[in-house]
């Protein structure tokens, strides 16, 4: 049976794949940060008849790493078959209203921490002369918006390391793939909300208004499909005989298709428009 280990997977994308691959019979290590969420995780894929192992993981922490991935080493005799990096975190905000601690711990998180467990994956992979990588990044790494550059650079560069990941790895019958998801139902989107929300309210940003508009953006483009679709697309990452360098999913994507082949300044005007940034507010304004 091929072990697999999903990060992230306490809810979303990340625990509708765990719970999927569990059903399909691969030996699932699902890790979450917390006790709470790992018997919560369990009590999912049990809803589902399907067994699953638990780790306590976080991402950003190398300590946690190096750790978790000696713990799964002797759960898996030796290391995994397959990793999904699917842990992440969002964090909204004009380029200029971002602290230098929040972009570096976006970081962590969304950059370093997947290609920490690439390299801790990597060795036994090689040993064995097989395995899977598959790194979930979003729509957002193709095309970034506004108040979402710091996410999306984060995105943007997990796209180009994997890209160089995969050329290296492939000597060694080792496949990585990415998954670029859209718009979702998880707990990001709502997240992502809140802190519009906040920012709006603070008064000192020159954005706050384009805050508040592009929280409604997001909410006009409800319904979101569900985590279960996104899930499904990154299972056949991880199962496919030959796997796909890339996946998309979800609506948007025949926008993200297009997108390079629309001129500039029409799909920056869409998006400015979208995110309440159309016309020009005179310098020292900051209440339009």
């Amino acid at each position: 049976m091929h072990s697999v280990v999903v990060t992230g997977a306490s809810s979303g994308i990340g625990r509708a794949t765990a719970v999927e691959l569990a059903c399909r019979g691969y030996d699932v290590l699902g890790t979450v940060r917390s006790a709470d969420k790992a018997e919560d995780l369990i009590a999912a894929a049990d809803s589902h008849g399907a067994p699953m192992r638990t780790v306590l993981l976080d991402v950003a922490d190398p300590d946690s790493c190096e750790e978790a991935f000696a713990h799964i080493g002797r759960l898996t005799g030796g290391g995994p078959w397959a990793v999904v990096n699917n842990a992440g975190t969002e964090l909204m905000g004009a380029v200029e209203d971002i602290a230098e601690e929040e972009a570096r711990y976006l970081l962590e998180v969304n950059l370093l921490g997947p290609f920490r467990l690439c390299r801790l994956a990597l060795p036994a992979m090689r040993r064995r002369g097989s395995g899977r990588i598959v790194n979930v990044t979003s729509h957002a790494g193709l095309v970034a918006s506004p108040f979402n550059g710091w996410y999306a650079a984060s995105k943007h560069a997990l796209e180009a390391l994997s890209d160089s990941l995969r050329m290296e790895s492939a000597r060694y019958g080792v496949s990585v793939s990415v998954v670029e998801p859209g718009f979702h139902e998880t707990p990001m989107v709502p997240d992502a909300q809140r802190r519009l929300a906040r920012l709006a309210a603070d008064g000192t940003s020159p954005f706050q208004d384009a805050y508040a508009s592009t929280s409604r953006y997001l909410e006009r483009l409800r319904p979101f499909r569900p985590a279960e679709d996104a899930a499904r697309v990154v299972c056949r990452a991880v199962t496919a005989r030959r796997p796909r360098a890339r996946y998309l999913t979800g609506r948007e994507s025949f926008l993200t298709r297009i997108n390079p082949f629309v001129p500039q300044p029409l799909s920056d005007a869409f998006l400015r428009r979208a995110t309440g940034l159309r016309g020009t507010v005179p310098c020292g304004d900051v209440s339009r």
